[in-house]
């Protein structure tokens, strides 16, 4: 399973390595950064480099859109958005992380579907018309989105439980988890994820 995790520059640490992190404990995931430059910056000056074009992302399994100090210029940037618009959750599965929200909102995805984002990008996610929730997590078929920096571990667990097994979310989610609160981390995530998994998984 290919998945690709869009990252801008500007990007939120948090939001792209902590998912990235995660999803790398489960064999048969190849998980990418794709970036339209071969480096981009962090909003805290960490340089990465990407390993998949922009536009690879169209034949990802699933796609999470990052989040970052930037993403009111991502949205405004022709080239980078008519790249996005290949991405389909007809045929893929296509989450966001915070500001992400506002990527797809503005893709035209989020129409009829309430979203998850963080507080400060609120307004601009209400203001491209969608309804955002008060609550870390929403899933609807094939979108999902989350809301803070540290409910990237639910977008996680939705893609995991989606492309391989609720087990292995558990088992990722749990090497993860600090050491005397695994339980309550991989029950907390589970509470939050489990409602919106389509097909069911048990």
């Amino acid at each position: 399973m290919q998945i690709a995790i869009l990252t801008f520059d500007g990007f939120n640490e948090l939001d792209s390595l902590i998912a990235l992190g995660v999803l790398n404990r489960v064999p048969g995931f190849e998980v990418s950064i794709a970036s339209p430059t071969q480096q981009v910056r962090s909003m805290n000056g960490v340089t990465i480099d990407a390993t998949m074009d922009l536009g690879e992302a169209w034949g990802a399994d699933a796609v999470i859109v990052g989040s970052g100090r930037k993403t009111r210029e991502v949205v405004e940037d022709l080239a980078i958005m008519s790249v996005l618009r290949g991405l389909d959750p007809e045929r893929q599965l296509v989450a966001a992380q915070c500001s992400g929200a506002l990527v797809l909102a503005r893709l035209g995805l989020l129409d009829d579907v309430p979203a998850c984002t963080d507080t400060i990008t609120k307004p601009w996610v209400v203001a491209a018309g969608v309804e955002v929730l008060n609550q870390p997590f929403f899933a609807r078929g094939n979108l999902a989105t989350a809301g803070g920096c540290l409910a990237s571990t639910y977008l996680a667990t939705w893609v995991i439980a989606r492309l391989h097994s609720l087990e292995a979310a558990k088992d990722a989610m749990h090497y993860v988890a600090p050491v005397g609160e695994k339980d309550e981390y991989v029950a907390r995530a589970l509470q939050n994820v489990t409602p919106y998994l389509t097909p069911a998984l048990t």
